[in-house]
């Protein structure tokens, strides 16, 4: 989505991001509100509101806007959170994605987003040891009545751009070179 090049390529507060994704013309028009984002990008919780701007001929929430929920989110808080912890330059996207609707979305629809720390910590150790980190992540979405509707598995690209892979693979020393033609 064109929105992680606004909101990835600066630092941001989690106050800034959550006006921002709530103004956002794809989110805003299909009804999609965030409610909050966690103090340190930890996560955050999403209402998808059912109206006749999202619903298909069943009267249901569109799957499309189901995915649309949950799709921008990892990226960009696995972005900012990086940002905030001193890797200025990255990127995070989408790689795939795959969504098991369970239960049409016949009501409103909660998502919570949630980034587990020792998984972050993980993260953030492999992006200065290797520049770059694929992760999946799994979220379910609920109705307001507590019935699961959906679970999504994102797996998202995160790579440090200041990164010099050159150290992983280094030129090898004329001696290098020598003993192996020998």
């Amino acid at each position: 989505m064109e929105i992680n090049r606004t909101f990835t390529a600066m630092k941001v507060s989690p106050n800034t991001l959550k006006w921002g994704l709530r103004l956002y013309p794809p989110l805003f028009f299909q009804r999609i509100w965030v409610r909050r984002i966690m103090d340190g990008f930890l996560g955050a919780d999403v209402k998808i509101n059912r109206s006749l701007m999202n619903i298909n001929s069943n009267k249901t929430i569109f799957g499309g806007t189901i995915f649309s929920a949950i799709d921008p989110f990892y990226p960009i808080l696995l972005d900012q959170y990086f940002k905030h912890q001193g890797i200025s330059r990255t990127v995070a996207w989408l790689k795939t994605a795959h969504i098991d609707y369970i239960k049409p979305g016949k009501y409103d629809l909660e998502v919570s987003i949630r980034l587990n720390n020792q998984i972050l910590e993980e993260t953030l150790k492999t992006i200065k040891k290797e520049g770059k980190v694929v992760r999946t992540f799994q979220t379910q979405v609920f109705d307001k009545h507590g019935t699961l509707c959906a679970v999504a598995h994102n797996e998202v690209y995160i790579r440090d751009l200041d990164f010099d892979f050159a150290q992983l693979n280094p030129d090898p020393t004329p001696a290098e070179v020598k003993a192996n033609n020998e």
